[in-house]
């Protein structure tokens, strides 16, 4: 079948979301590179939104899924029969979180985790209300719609879910409004839709110090923090403080579709009874996701590409300037560059494309661009990035 044919099909046959697609026809992925049907390689610069922190088609993870596949796919995943994959990839995960987050619910993405976690926080609260933050991002379905800190893309959507309440982030006058009323707060330690904006360590420590007050469940959602984004396994341990409610994504699959919210057992229990099966789901936790996902964190462990993010943050920091770039954000290996408009940030992300850079614009921010590479760039392929990003803004500026 020739490419023509797959553009005009994918046009013809697949919803559109958007009216501009970037529309790279994809031949084959691998480590920082993706390459086209007609042999061009890109370099990926977002890293599928942080879900390839390793990079693409890592072999150790190719090998995982194919042995996985060998044995079994889908059988019953949740809750009834005991699966290596699963059983295995939770206790590596627990392994690395503090005692009272040692009771994993894989669902199928990031999404479902904050579904989950929502009803969770409900049943053991037995309170309804959810309060979450302006520019926070949490998924699209409409639980974590009705979360969701931008009024832009939930007004066509309305009626949401009642009692949620978005406050400002990083703003202290607001946590007043944390009291034996609410379920839940839900933040995410870096505002990634956004643009990279990291919540201030005393602001976090003050909700937690009001969660605990009133007995709020503080839930950390690091679905695309987590797994070295941010120079540590998960965002959480920069800023000394355990969330009830650990959400993870993106990465956490290894570049297959992979959800979780990690709790502690006893709260996780109350979905076992009035209702029995209180959460269920058909896929999450998919034996071959968890095996590749388990593959990939053996991966990131045995590697040295978390301890090397500050010194890329570093070069990012030092060699990522151009006059046009009106601002920067960052943490770990993650910033946004913001322009004077939307328009000019949209025309130099499609000139990096046509130059062979991955990026794009932000969910929240149109006017940034964002720039999160898998974790294993090299540094000099970083410094090469960085300059072919800068002639792109001369380009698209001209």
């Amino acid at each position: 079948m020739s490419s023509m044919n797959n553009r005009q099909l994918f046009f013809q046959h697949l919803a559109q979301t958007s009216d501009n697609p970037i529309g790279i026809e994809v031949a084959s992925a691998e480590g920082i590179y993706i390459m086209d049907v007609n042999g061009k390689k890109f370099v990926d610069m977002i890293a599928g939104f942080s879900v390839c922190n390793i990079g693409h088609s890592h072999p150790v993870v190719i090998q995982a899924i194919k042995q996985q596949v060998e044995k079994y796919m889908h059988v019953i995943v949740y809750g009834e029969f005991i699966q290596s994959p699963q059983v295995q990839y939770a206790k590596a995960l627990t392994s690395l979180l503090p005692e009272n987050l040692q009771s994993v619910y894989f669902t199928n993405s990031g999404a479902e985790a904050t579904e989950g976690a929502m009803k969770l926080a409900k049943r053991v609260t037995k309170r309804a209300k959810i309060i979450s933050f302006k520019g926070g991002y949490h998924g699209s379905t409409q639980g974590a719609l009705s979360i969701m800190g931008d009024e832009y893309f939930k007004t066509a959507f309305r009626p949401l879910l009642p009692d949620t309440l978005q406050l400002r982030y990083n703003n202290f006058d607001d946590l007043q409004y944390i009291d034996s009323t609410v379920a839940c707060v839900i933040v995410e330690p870096v505002q990634a839709e956004s643009g990279i904006i990291p919540a201030s360590k005393d602001w976090l420590a003050a909700i937690a110090q009001k969660c605990k007050q009133h007995c709020v469940l503080f839930i950390f959602d690091e679905i695309q923090s987590g797994f070295g984004r941010t120079g540590s396994m998960f965002a959480f341990e920069n800023v000394g403080l355990v969330p009830d409610i650990l959400l993870l994504g993106k990465a956490l699959g290894g570049g297959l579709p992979l959800g979780a919210f990690i709790s502690h057992p006893r709260m996780m229990a109350l979905f076992t009874e009035s209702p029995v099966l209180g959460h269920i789901t058909t896929f999450g936790g998919n034996p071959v996701s968890c095996a590749a996902g388990h593959a990939a964190l053996t991966v990131l462990q045995s590697s040295s590409w978390i301890k090397e993010v500050a010194e890329k943050e570093n070069i990012l920091l030092k060699q990522m300037i151009h006059p046009s770039i009106i601002s920067r954000t960052n943490k770990g290996l993650w910033m946004s560059l913001q322009f004077e408009s939307a328009t000019i940030a949209k025309k130099i992300a499609a000139t990096c494309i046509a130059n062979g850079i991955i990026t794009d614009w932000f969910l929240f921010a149109e006017d940034k661009i964002r720039i999160a590479p898998p974790l294993c760039i090299t540094e000099l392929e970083l410094a090469a990035a960085i300059k072919n990003i800068q002639l792109s803004i001369d380009q698209a500026i001209q």
